[in-house]
């Protein structure tokens, strides 16, 4: 691994049944990346485009819309993200059926 680049090293998905209602979200996940850091509370999304990624939000923010408190700047590293946690939400999904 380049140490300057960031890699999602572990992946967990946690997700919900389906007769529980909760809108669009369909697991909760927590990513490391580089081993080093862990990040909480992504949500893998049922969008009109199909399932993206969200990311957590400021509970304290009082705007109108949401404010996310943890995000990748780059295409690149949200591409990665994406992928490698919905991926595992396949899988976590395939093993429940």
């Amino acid at each position: 691994m380049d140490q300057h680049k960031i890699e999602v090293t572990k992946v967990d998905v946690y997700p919900f049944k389906e007769v529980a209602y909760i809108g669009h979200v369909k697991a909760i996940a927590n990513i490391v990346l580089n081993d080093q850091i862990q990040v909480r509370g992504l949500r893998v999304m049922d969008g009109k485009n199909g399932l993206f990624v969200g990311y957590p939000v400021d509970p304290f923010y009082k705007g109108e819309d949401f404010r996310n408190i943890v995000f990748p700047i780059t295409a690149e590293l949200r591409q990665h993200i994406e992928k490698s946690v919905l991926e595992k939400y396949d899988e976590a999904t395939k093993e429940t059926k």
